[in-house]
């Protein structure tokens, strides 16, 4: 496991950065309203490119993350993280699912 990105918690969302071998980025993960029971609860962007989505998710100790999917023209495969609480922010943590 990896922290890919530390965020901070606001109104809408999300705000914060995400760092790998080729990104390096400011970025939003922002609330979005849900249409079907498949379908994101969270949009993933750096300004007007979106990178991927997120699920709300509940950990078998009963702790609510956000699973995330990022997906870019530079990543062989799409990258699966999740967006957990840490110390004083929320941390990206990299999984290779």
């Amino acid at each position: 496991m990896a922290i890919i990105g530390t965020f901070t918690r606001d109104q809408h969302g999300f705000n914060g950065t995400i760092k790998t071998l080729t990104l390096n980025v400011a970025a939003q993960i922002k609330k979005v309203e849900v249409s079907s029971e498949k379908a994101p609860d969270y949009r993933v962007s750096a300004g007007p490119v979106e990178l991927g989505a997120g699920w709300t998710k509940t950990s078998q100790a009963g702790k609510e993350y956000i699973s995330v999917k990022l997906d870019d023209p530079s990543f062989p495969a799409p990258v699966f993280a999740s967006l957990v609480e840490q110390d004083a922010g929320f941390a990206l943590i990299w999984n290779r699912s």
